[in-house]
């Protein structure tokens, strides 16, 4: 039986590759949830990562180069109604697009951000990305990369992010159940899943993850922030996966309705006279 978010496009990954299980996940999790395709709206970059709302049939913006946030920030602002999904790479999300990340913490919008964290840029055929590991070594850094790695999770967790959660792709159901998490959570939800290039890196593969990863178990409180982000600093012969930090507070669009009468800004009417108007007064 299809799935009611299966899309007729054709998919072009590598075979083997982690993005697979990250669309299986998200598509179960919109279908278990009640979502229509016509509710929901993906928005990714660039990169194998960002080519995932192609695979879905939902609403789809692809834009530039680490700029999804932003995007899905204002399309959340204007029409609430909607489920907001930004997507895409370690690279696009946290290299080219980290100021929007770090500010997009601050601000608290209502939407669901999920990173295809492979530590490598596959698109552009495996060079160390800002997760990568110090000493990968890559065509592009034969002598090994030189930069320690961006932990995103303490990143996200120290500046008070809304809800941290991390996924690995080699566990499609889990991965499911915590997507569903973030995407009823009211506020900046970040997933960053751990989804392994099999091309461009030999090293963070499926069974070396799977020798690693474990799931945090009910006793742990995501609350405590302190706790939440030891936990997040856990790197190495023990990775946790889980809900790591979840806080309620105001979203970005909270504070905006606060401001004005409308319940929705889509609905807002547009005086083109006042615009030409002011248009005017600037050319003149």
């Amino acid at each position: 039986m299809g799935n009611l978010f299966d899309s007729q496009v054709e998919i072009a990954w590598c075979p083997g590759c982690g993005n697979f299980g990250i669309l299986r996940a998200l598509k179960g999790a919109l279908t278990e949830l009640g979502f229509s395709p016509e509710e929901v709206v993906l928005v990714s970059g660039i990169g194998q990562a960002a080519k995932l709302p192609h695979y879905i049939a939902a609403n789809v913006f692809n834009g530039l180069h680490g700029r999804s946030i932003p995007v899905a920030l204002a399309v959340k602002t204007v029409n609430p109604r909607l489920l907001v999904i930004a997507e895409s790479g370690d690279g696009c999300m946290y290299g080219e697009g980290g100021n929007h990340f770090l500010h997009a913490l601050r601000r608290n919008p209502d939407i669901t951000v999920i990173v295809h964290n492979n530590q490598v840029y596959g698109l552009t055929k495996g060079q160390a990305s800002p997760t990568s590991e110090e000493g990968f070594v890559s065509k592009a850094q034969p002598w090994g990369n030189l930069s320690l790695p961006l932990n995103p999770l303490s990143l996200a967790i120290s500046q008070d992010a809304s809800f941290v959660a991390r996924g690995f792709s080699g566990d499609v159901d889990k991965l499911k159940e915590i997507i569903k998490e973030a995407l009823t959570w009211r506020g900046f939800s970040l997933i960053d899943v751990l989804q392994p290039c099999v091309t461009f890196n030999r090293v963070n593969t499926f069974a070396w993850y799977k020798e690693r990863v474990y799931y945090l178990d009910d006793s742990y409180q995501p609350e405590d922030r302190i706790k939440a982000l030891e936990k997040s600093l856990e790197w190495g012969d023990k990775i946790p996966l889980g809900v790591i930090y979840q806080h309620q507070r105001p979203t970005f669009q909270d504070k905006i309705y606060s401001q004005i009468e409308e319940e929705d800004l889509i609905y807002r009417g547009v005086n083109f006279d006042d615009l030409f108007s002011r248009g005017l007064r600037l050319f003149t």
